[in-house]
Order: C-alpha cells, then structure tokens, then sequence
C-alpha cells in the first residue's frame, strides 16, 4: 500500500497508524466568526500539546487545521520519544549566555520533561498509545561507542543508574538478532507509542476541556492588531493571542519565516505481522535507532510488525518507492526477516532548522509561532507546548531562553536551503566514515 505524502484535505497517510487508529471523530469545518482567547493554527503535537495545557488552565482555545488532526509528522513518525535532543550543543553554546552555569541542567532535564508530559496525560486522559518502555541507542563503529560511553556517564552522574545500562556485543545479541550492531545504550526511561492515537487522544482531552477544533479549515492569513485574528475560507477567528503550529506543513508569514525551516523526508514501512518471529528478533519489545547520522529506526508494533524507516532524504522530495529503498535495510538489520511481505509504507516531512534548535518567536505583539525539531519532536513538542503556554500566559522564563536563540536564515527559502542541507548532510556522512 503506497502512502506518500498526500495533500489534498480530509486526507490521512494510509499508514499503518491510519489503519489502527481507535478516534474516528470528525471536527466540523470552520464557518462564521468565532472568539476566543487563543487560537492555533496547527493540529500537530506543538498545536493539541499546548491547546491542552492551555484548556488547563482555564482559557478558551480553538485549533484552526488544514486537513486532519495528526495529518502531519505527528500521525507519521516512527513513534519513539527520546532523551535526545538534536541541537543540544548548539544549545549549550548559544544559552549560555543567557543561563550561564546553569545551562548543563537546563538542557538535561529538558531532555525527560517531554516524557513525563506524556506519561502523565495518558495517564489522566485515558489514552490508549500503546505506551511502552524501552530503547537502544545502538553503536556500529567504535566512535559510536565512545559516544555511548559519555552519556552514560552523564546518566550515571545524575542518577539515572537504575535506568541506562551499555551493553557490548554479546549483550546485544540478547536484546536484537541483528548482526550489525557492535554496542549499544539501553535506556528503560525512553519510550515507544503509536503516535496517531496519542495526538487524537490528546486533541479529544482538549475538546472535553471546551476547546474548539475545526478540521479541513486552511488558513489563508493572520490578521495583526490590538485583537489578531486566524481568517479561512470560510470563517475568522477572532483571539486576544494567536500562536502559529504548523512546523514545516504552512507558508505563512514568509516574510519572517522564510528561509529558517527547511522539509527533509524519512521513509518508513510496516512489514506484515511477525507473529513469533517478533520475539525472536526483538525479544524484550525495544525501540531502536542507531548512531549515523543519517540514522535506521525501528520497532515493534502492538500487533507484531517490525515498523523500519530511515533514509531521510533532505531534498525535501518525496521517494518514488519507499519500500525498495528500506527492504535492503530490514534484511541486513534482522536478515531473517529476508523477503518479508511489506504492508505499508508512506513518508513523514520533518521540518529540519539548519543549527537543530527548535524555533520560538513572535511574529507580533501577540501573534507568536514555535517550529523545528529536526527529527526529534515527540518529547521535543510536548515541551514546547509545556513552554509556549506559559508564555502566552505570562511566564517567559523558558520562552525568552529559546527566543533569544539566533538561527541561520537561508535567502531563497526551500529553493536554496534544502539543497544546501543536503550537501551539509552528504558531508557529514562522508566524514563520519572517516572517524
């Protein structure tokens, strides 16, 4: 089943995630004028997030989307919530200026706080993700491991012993029949889900808290002023603040934003159920990815399917054939999985930031956008949902350390950016080899 990126309304991928989600809800079209206290434009992670936190706190929220809640990255990527983060040295370098010796704490406990974010809204809404723990951060070369061998040592330090442990060789063999891998982190505090069920179940907890949701609604523009405003085709949303989700999906308000997020595709196939032999691959039901960077990932499903993806193509265009592209790299990662039938495949547009910091800013007074997470944005957008809504509510602590942030902005936006990210990457594969 071919799932490339769809852009018509009302869509879904048919990914393997749109076939086993367990919300069928429909939220209406915008029409008329509607008045609230935030709207959101955008019904990804960053949007339904921070619609939740705010609908928590009392205020009134509507969701303005294009196509379908989780239509994006967030109902497409391969389901793994990590501690990392893909910009952490950029990070370091660029707030410590502003955080000084606290930096180090502030950018290690930002790595788990998307995690409890999680963990504690499946929990008080109900929803059902197939919410596991459990992951390697597998190692291939023994750069890789000495890489590995430093974060555990930071793990160890701040004492998360109980939780990380590195295995050699032999002790991977235990965990993946896979002959690739010559190490690996095994970290219990990570996760895996289904991340469709997760964006629905959190948009569904919003909508009981009284947020508005309102599907196949593109917005065509962002009116500023004393009282901005989200203006579709067919309706306006009138708001004391407007907060702009939509990652790398939208091109408005190009005369600020353009040229500082750039798409990168990843591919990612479902095999068809292993049954046993799941257990014999992938015997304690792990998330994987390994160190390159231009990575391989996979997991298991609830039903047993290996789901694979890698090969990001920083083009920004779409893979004529998924499946072809990923099946050598199934069979040399488990090859007894050798010509296993495939039953979905499809693409994920991750919006990609040249210097891998996610992007908080205004655009205005009170018109505010927060963008780019590089791979990463499971964790990485329900913290900055946890962020943006404290700033829109008056808290800017956090807020102003991301705002204050300077990023690379690239003239000719996609045209020239998403080639030069594809030579930047070519250049660190090539140097990658050669450590």
């Amino acid at each position: 089943m071919n799932a490339a990126l769809n852009k018509g309304p009302a869509q879904r991928a048919p990914s393997y995630y749109s076939a086993t989600l367990n919300d069928h809800t429909e939220y209406p079209q915008l029409k008329g004028t509607v008045q609230v206290d935030v709207a959101i434009i955008g019904g990804g992670f960053t949007g339904v997030a921070t619609a939740v936190e705010l609908a928590e706190r009392g205020l009134k929220v509507a969701i303005v989307e294009t196509n379908r809640i989780g239509w994006g990255a967030s109902g497409r990527n391969g389901g793994q919530v990590t501690g990392s983060l893909s910009g952490d040295e950029a990070m370091r370098t660029q707030m410590r200026s502003h955080l000084g010796a606290e930096v180090d704490d502030f950018i290690w406990h930002l790595r788990w706080r998307g995690h409890q974010v999680i963990e504690q809204r499946v929990a008080r809404y109900g929803i059902d993700c197939d919410l596991k723990h459990g992951h390697l951060h597998a190692a291939m070369k023994p750069s890789h491991m000495n890489e590995l061998r430093a974060f555990e040592a930071e793990a160890q330090r701040r004492g998360m012993g109980e939780q990380v442990q590195l295995l050699d060789r032999a002790a991977v063999a235990e965990h993946l029949q896979s002959p690739l891998y010559l190490g690996a982190l095994k970290n219990l505090r990570n996760l895996h889900l289904h991340p469709l069920n997760l964006c629905l179940g959190e948009a569904r907890a919003a909508h009981s808290m009284g947020a508005l949701i309102f599907e196949n609604s593109e917005v065509l523009d962002i009116v500023h002023g004393p009282r901005p405003a989200v203006v579709t085709a067919h309706g306006r949303v009138e708001a004391r603040q407007v907060m702009l989700a939509g990652d790398v999906y939208h091109k408005l308000e190009k005369r600020q934003l353009k040229g500082k997020i750039f798409p990168a595709m990843g591919g990612i196939v479902t095999t068809a159920p292993l049954g046993e032999l799941a257990e014999q691959i992938n015997p304690q039901d792990l998330a994987v990815y390994d160190c390159r960077f231009v990575l391989d990932y996979f997991r298991l499903t609830a039903d047993k399917r290996l789901l694979f993806g890698g090969g990001a193509n920083y083009s920004g265009r779409d893979s004529r054939d998924i499946e072809s592209e990923l099946r050598p790299c199934i069979e040399r990662t488990f090859p007894a999985l050798k010509g296993v039938p495939i039953e979905f495949q499809w693409s994920c547009a991750m919006g990609i930031v040249v210097n891998r910091i996610p992007q908080l800013g205004k655009l205005s007074d009170n018109v505010w956008y927060c963008q780019g997470y590089s791979g990463h944005g499971i964790a990485t957008s329900h913290i900055m949902g946890e962020i943006m809504a404290e700033a829109l509510t008056g808290t800017l602590e956090k807020f102003d350390t991301f705002a204050q942030c300077k990023h690379v902005r690239v003239p000719m936006g996609d045209l020239l950016g998403n080639p030069l990210l594809a030579a930047g990457m070519w250049y660190y594969q090539m140097l990658e080899k050669l450590r």
